[in-house]
């Protein structure tokens, strides 16, 4: 195991300068004002969106090449990644003279795939995921005698990452916290390592993404270990298995590791742009996003902090997901389902109730001839129990009412279906899945699914990530249950039952 002292040493003569740069570190203004209301805090944040690559990445890519020999050079490398580490990869081969392979998973976006064509390495689409390529560039790294450039779990990899922190104490000495964003571990380790052995007073914060949690899962278990599932919005830092390596140097530096939502991720980008007119990927925000869920829990770390905004390659296509999703990161916007009696005057009671809200959505549908379901979303002010007391008005009217505000099914499909009630009853099963887009999925899919159950409903969300969003309902007799369960299970795609989800019961099941 490299001890602290040794990474500090190679911190220290990494020649990441040579393709890299000092990166400014600017105050958030407006952040630090709204953060500031119990006692005064600046947040300042390290703009790595700002390197050529538009990444952190390129430290640690340029200072493992640097450090091969020059007979290493001249095999040639090889690396796995889905973009930033590929073209911090690809700038330092280039910067170099060295040949370069990248493995790229087929859903990695196209601006990212052309990034790295553009810098001259050699790109091959291979796989629906990051883990499939990997091992391809495993492969490749054999057959052809090619050095393996990990993106994390490599001391040189981590030194590079570490030059961030050299920089961080260089432009700001008295911090008092710094929260840094977590994938494999490499950025945090470096950060981490470098921190600790100059000013073990300053606190490590680790930010991880709640659906890729690795980190948390590591430590929990006390060994690094596969999660289950990991989730791609913040691709950058989707990775299944913390890297040994930074676990342990993690251990030794970190003082604390919390993780954030796609609402509060999506939230911390709105609040970049808004300071520094910055477009962050969703991985990039993630610190952001950290600092104010500490300040929510009244667990500010101190009243000078640092976050990091790692990476700023965004596929322009997410912004429309961040845009729908900030307001809820925000809890400036609330969704609810409200029931109100099929008789005259009763959309006019309920339209009076809210007549001090900003509406920032309305759905409405007949559901029978007693009875109508509305879906609305409504502006939140400053209020923190603001939803409950909506909720406990509309109660008291005797309008039957549900918060959906943190239900992913209705935020990402719902909102865009109701009032789809079938004329008929019949036992339908509703499933979302998470499709790799890529040609032929939606096929493969129906292909898989045959004539044997008929779709009764299908609701497709694109947002311009790896993985799409799809909604499906079938129609499943009851004695083809276990059959159904099966074939899921076979599919091969991530999904979800949500057919006792009660957003679904509300506005599109026949039989509420």
């Amino acid at each position: 195991m490299a001890s602290l002292n040794d990474i500090l040493k190679r911190i220290i003569a990494a020649p990441v300068y040579d393709v890299a740069i000092k990166t400014p570190l600017q105050t958030m203004k407006s952040l630090s004002e709204r953060l500031s209301d119990k006692e005064p805090c600046e947040i300042v944040i390290k703009r790595e969106d700002m390197q050529p690559v538009y990444s952190f990445k390129l430290r640690g890519a340029y200072n493992k090449l640097s450090q091969l020999t020059d007979e290493q050079k001249q095999r040639g490398i090889v690396a796995a990644s889905a973009g930033n580490h590929a073209q911090g990869v690809a700038l330092s081969a280039k910067k170099l003279g060295i040949s370069a392979i990248i493995v790229m998973p087929r859903t990695t976006p196209d601006i990212k795939v052309k990034a790295v064509k553009k810098l001259g390495a050699q790109v091959l689409l291979f796989g629906d995921s990051f883990d499939v390529a990997k091992e391809q560039s495993e492969a490749i790294s054999k057959e052809q005698n090619r050095v393996l450039i990990p993106p994390y779990d490599d001391i040189d990899v981590i030194a590079g990452q570490g030059t961030l922190g050299l920089e961080l104490m260089q432009q700001a000495s008295d911090l008092d916290a710094i929260l840094v964003p977590v994938g494999g571990g490499g950025l945090v380790a470096g950060v981490g390592a470098f921190i600790k052995s100059i000013n073990p007073d300053i606190q490590i914060i680790a930010v991880e993404a709640e659906d890729s949690a690795c980190l948390a899962a590591a430590q929990e278990a006390g060994k690094p270990v596969d999660i289950n599932n990991v989730g791609l919005f913040a691709d950058g830092v989707a990775v299944k298995r913390i890297g040994e390596l930074p676990f342990t140097v993690i251990n030794e530096c970190v003082d604390q590791t919390i993780t954030v939502t796609t609402d509060e991720i999506c939230a911390a980008i709105q609040d970049i742009f808004n300071d520094t007119r910055a477009i962050a990927e969703p991985a990039g925000a993630i610190s952001v996003a950290g600092i104010k869920k500490l300040h929510h829990e009244g667990q500010l770390p101190g009243k000078k902090v640092a976050v990091i905004l790692s990476g700023a390659n965004m596929n322009f296509h997410t912004l429309r997901h961040v845009s729908e999703r900030s307001e809820f990161g925000e809890c400036t916007e609330a969704v609810f389902a409200a029931t109100i009696n099929e008789q005259s005057g009763s959309f006019r009671k309920f339209c009076l109730l809210m007549h001090d809200k900003v509406i920032t959505e309305f759905n409405y549908r007949i559901a029978d001839s007693k009875k109508a379901n509305i879906f609305v979303g409504i502006r939140m002010q400053n209020s923190e129990n603001e939803r409950e007391l909506m909720m406990q008005q509309l109660t008291e009217n005797n309008i039957p009412v549900i918060d959906l505000s943190d239900d992913v099914l209705a935020k990402v499909h719902l909102r865009y279906m109701v009032g789809g009630i079938p004329v008929k009853a019949f036992r339908e099963q509703v499933v979302s899945f998470d499709f790799p887009e890529v040609p032929g999925a939606l096929l493969r899919f129906l292909e898989k699914l045959g004539d044997r159950w008929n779709i009764s409903l299908f609701h497709y969300r694109n947002h311009g990530a790896a993985y799409g969003r799809i909604l499906a309902g079938f129609d499943i007799p009851e004695n083809e249950q276990s059959l159904f369960e099966e074939y899921l299970d076979e599919l091969g795609y991530r999904y979800n039952n949500e057919s006792n989800n009660p957003a679904y019961h509300l506005f599109l099941n026949p039989d509420s």
